[in-house]
């Protein structure tokens, strides 16, 4: 597990919400496919932000109060994304994510493009599968 790094446990082929995307748009897309979060992309793809499920309910619960028109995700998403690298270590993410609040990192390659989605749940099988080596 030592030398396994993020690029073998990722999925390859991450979600992405793009800017400009609604937040009920956001909101869609998070409750279909079953994410908590998901990182906010440029037309590059490069990562610019991250929106979690809370960040959308803060905004439902102020907007409907207020009664605001559209918001997009880049007016309450979070700017400054924790994001790994593909050759990062698995156990360095993993000792990350004890200490660390997101539940979903996204992985990106040297130029801050997203190649990937590493959850918690493929890092605890990973380790899972790892202990097994030990019995």
């Amino acid at each position: 597990m030592q030398e396994m790094t993020v690029r073998a446990l990722m999925a390859k082929h991450p979600m992405a919400i793009e800017m400009g995307t609604e937040l009920t748009e956001v909101v869609d897309v998070l409750l279909q496919h079953k994410f908590t979060g998901l990182p906010v992309v440029d037309s590059q793809n490069k990562v610019v932000g991250f929106v979690s499920e809370q960040d959308c309910l803060r905004r439902l619960l102020i907007s409907s109060y207020h009664c605001e028109g559209s918001l997009v995700v880049e007016e309450f998403m979070h700017d400054q994304p924790l994001t790994v690298s593909e050759e990062d270590s698995a156990v360095n993410v993993a000792e990350l994510m004890v200490t660390q609040k997101p539940k979903i990192y996204p992985v990106v390659n040297a130029q801050g493009v997203l190649t990937g989605l590493l959850t918690r749940e493929q890092v605890l099988r990973a380790l899972k599968d790892n202990r097994r080596g030990c019995d």
